[in-house]
C-alpha cells in the first residue's frame, strides 16, 4: 500500500498495542514510515520506541539506510475524560498532562542513551514524540490547555483546528516542558492514592481506542463494498 501510494511523506498508522509492536518493527525494517498510534502511557511509548529501534538496528546490520521516519502518538485528553469527577479539584484536567510529562522524560532519556547515540552515528533519525488528543474537552478549562502545557522541542502537536485558531487568537506560552518530568510522578502518586489504577486505565484506554479503530475500518470497508457493488 505504501509503495503503491508513491508518497515519501506518507506515514502508515499502526497501533502501539502488543499485537502491533512486531508490525512496527517489520514496517520500519521495510523502510515504511510509521505513525505509532494509541499510546497512552510511558510504558506504551517505550514499548513502541523499542520496536522502532529494533527495526533501525536491523537495517544497519543489513547494510541499509537507517533513516526511516516515525512518530509516536501519545493521547492526552482522554485520560482526563476517563477520570472526570473522580479526582480532587486541584488535579482536575491534570492527569493527562502528568502522563505526558512522564512520557516526555522517557523520550528525552532515550535520545540521550548510548543505544540511540550508536544508531544516530550511523545516520538514523529520531522517532518524534507526537501529542494527540489535545483538544480541551472541559468547557471550564483553558481552550488551549494541552498546547500550553506540552510545548517542547522536537515534538509534534496535532491539535484540532478549533484549538489552533483559539491559540492563534489569544494563546501564550510561558514555559517549555521540563525534560526531567516536572511533578508528574507526584501527581500520579497522589491520584493513585485516590484509587485510580494508572496501568489498568492505560490498558483500558488503549483497548477502547483499538476497538474504535476496528469499528471505523469495518464501516469504511462496508461503504467501499456497497459502492463497488453499485458499479457492477
Amino acid at each position: 500500500m505504501y509503495a503503491q501510494a508513491g508518497c515519501p511523506n506518507l506515514f502508515i498508522k499502526i497501533p502501539g498495542t502488543r499485537e502491533g509492536l512486531p508490525a512496527i518493527e517489520e514496517a520500519i525494517f521495510a523502510d515504511v514510515p510509521v505513525n505509532v498510534t494509541l499510546l497512552f502511557s510511558r510504558e506504551h511509548y517505550l514499548a513502541a520506541a523499542t520496536a522502532y529501534l529494533r527495526g533501525i538496528q536491523r537495517r544497519i546490520e543489513a547494510g541499509l539506510n537507517p533513516r526511516v521516519e516515525s512518530v509516536a502518538s501519545v493521547f492526552v485528553s482522554r485520560w482526563d475524560g476517563a477520570v472526570t469527577g473522580k479526582t480532587p479539584d486541584e488535579y482536575r484536567n491534570g492527569l493527562g498532562i502528568a502522563m505526558a510529562e512522564r512520557t516526555y522524560k522517557a523520550y528525552r532519556d532515550l535520545l540521550n542513551s548510548d543505544r540511540w547515540m550508536r544508531l544516530a552515528n550511523h545516520g538514523a533519525h529520531p522517532q518524534r514524540l507526537l501529542w494527540a488528543s489535545t483538544g480541551t474537552k472541559d468547557p471550564q478549562a483553558s481552550d488551549y490547555l494541552y498546547v500550553k502545557a506540552l510545548a517542547a522541542p522536537n515534538t509534534v502537536n496535532t491539535m484540532p483546528e478549533g484549538t489552533l485558531l483559539k491559540f492563534g487568537e489569544h494563546g501564550t506560552l510561558t514555559h517549555i516542558l521540563s525534560s526531567c518530568g516536572g511533578e508528574a510522578d507526584e501527581v500520579a502518586y497522589r491520584l493513585q492514592r485516590t484509587g485510580i489504577d494508572m496501568e489498568a486505565l492505560a490498558a483500558q484506554l488503549q483497548k477502547e481506542g483499538a476497538e474504535s479503530f476496528v469499528k471505523s475500518w469495518e464501516e469504511i470497508m462496508d461503504v467501499v463494498a456497497k459502492k463497488a457493488q453499485a458499479f457492477k
